[in-house]
């Protein structure tokens, strides 16, 4: 038993160091491992069979030894490394953890829905993964009030009332823009119903949503001062998180990229020779080939040789602690250098704001709008047209004087 004990500590501990944990983290799992395998050795429980009802006796026996040797209960955030520690090493003795429960009907009806659903938006729609995950989290939504109001009988029962009560629920507490994109997506979801032969008529034109009115919202923004701002002071971090959060910061700024298209560069997309960035855009799917520009090129390069962690992934921008993989969001970034500088948007913080900026600044700089849409990588001319409301500077320097608007002395 010990000796199995100390083959399962020995693997949790290579796995950690495959990872690229700090030794010290590595250290800290040892020791946790060891004190719960211990107990169990105690009370001859195989870690096999342990179960979650087990662990959480574990830890009630666990704080009554801390009291009893600090006089005192542990804080709060006490559980956080040994929970870790112990669900990683129950996962190598048990495969998964924790272990999958029972699922019940009516969660077993919503899952084949929506896996069916994705399989249909993707194969057959062709849509995009960030337009599936969005209206996934929609269907899992509505399909959760259904049944809980409905059962699990299936969707033969849907009517026009059930739609316009749950178009109530979603209301409260949204915006009209939020709203508005909760409708369509559940429109989507309707038509998929019917298509699918699960609901005898279309639904989907019953679902009533707000009206918006194209433009009708002004994106948040920085202005020139406010980016320089926050390159100035995020560049004197000279930490490997501090050089990957600068390149990071450079390209929003000066290419105007979006979240997902930095963090799926690779290495394979800079031409050092040519001094080009293949992007592959997000939501068209389409490559631009844009200028490595100097600033750009020396942050990069700063970041791989100094900052990038030793990984055999290909990504360009990798988190800055372990488990070293790929960086799937900006907005942690953004939002940490903004409040760093001391700079405070009026509206959102995440890296849009750059790419709205880039926008303004190529169209004072009288920019044609079908360059700014390649730039950008729109996919028509319309949708720059959002960013023109954003120069409003520039539309009250050319305002024209009404005639008869003089005050009558």
């Amino acid at each position: 038993m010990l000796k199995l004990h100390d083959e399962l500590i020995e693997e949790l501990a290579n796995l950690l160091m495959e990872q690229n944990y700090n030794p010290v983290v590595v250290t800290n799992h040892r020791l946790y491992a060891r004190r719960f395998l211990d107990y169990l050795a105690e009370r001859d429980m195989p870690v096999a069979m342990v179960t979650p009802a087990q662990v959480d006796q574990y830890f009630r026996h666990a704080v009554h030894c801390f009291h009893g040797r600090y006089g005192r209960p542990p804080s709060s955030r006490w559980h956080k490394l040994p929970h870790t520690a112990i669900g990683r090493l129950l996962r190598l003795a048990q495969g998964t953890w924790p272990p999958e429960a029972e699922i019940e009907p009516g969660e077993m009806l919503r899952q084949t829905i929506c896996h069916d659903y994705e399989t249909w938006m993707r194969d057959e729609r062709g849509l995009a993964d960030e337009t599936i995950d969005s209206r996934l989290r929609e269907a899992r939504r509505f399909l959760e009030w259904y049944c809980d109001r409905s059962g699990t009988d299936g969707l033969r029962g849907l009517t026009v009332r059930d739609i316009d009560l749950y178009m109530d629920v979603r209301a409260r507490g949204l915006r009209r823009i939020s709203l508005a994109a909760s409708a369509a997506w559940l429109r989507s979801l309707l038509r998929y119903f019917h298509l699918s032969g699960q609901v005898p008529t279309d639904l989907s034109a019953q679902v009533i949503s707000p009206m918006l009115y194209a433009y009708e919202n002004v994106p948040s923004i920085l202005d020139r001062s406010q980016i320089e701002m926050v390159l100035e002071a995020t560049g004197r971090d000279r930490s490997p998180r501090g050089l990957r959060d600068h390149a990071i910061l450079l390209m929003l700024a000066v290419y105007g990229l979006r979240e997902g298209e930095i963090c799926n560069l690779r290495l394979d997309d800079i031409d050092w020779r040519a001094d080009t960035l293949r992007i592959l855009h997000t939501k068209t799917s389409a490559c631009s080939y844009l200028p490595l520009l100097v600033p750009v090129g020396d942050a990069l390069l700063d970041y791989l040789r100094l900052g990038r962690p030793k990984v055999e992934c290909r990504e360009v921008f990798i988190r800055s602690f372990a488990p070293y993989t790929p960086m799937k969001s900006l907005y942690g970034v953004v939002g940490a250098r903004l409040s760093a500088a001391g700079v405070k948007p009026a509206g959102k913080r995440g890296p849009h704001v750059f790419r709205h900026a880039r926008a303004v600044e190529l169209l004072r700089a009288a920019v044609s709008q079908k360059i700014i849409g390649d730039v950008l990588g729109h996919r028509s001319t319309g949708s720059t047209n959002a960013y023109l409301k954003l120069a409003t500077e520039d539309l009250r320097a050319v305002a024209l004087d009404v005639p008869g608007s003089e005050v009558l002395s």
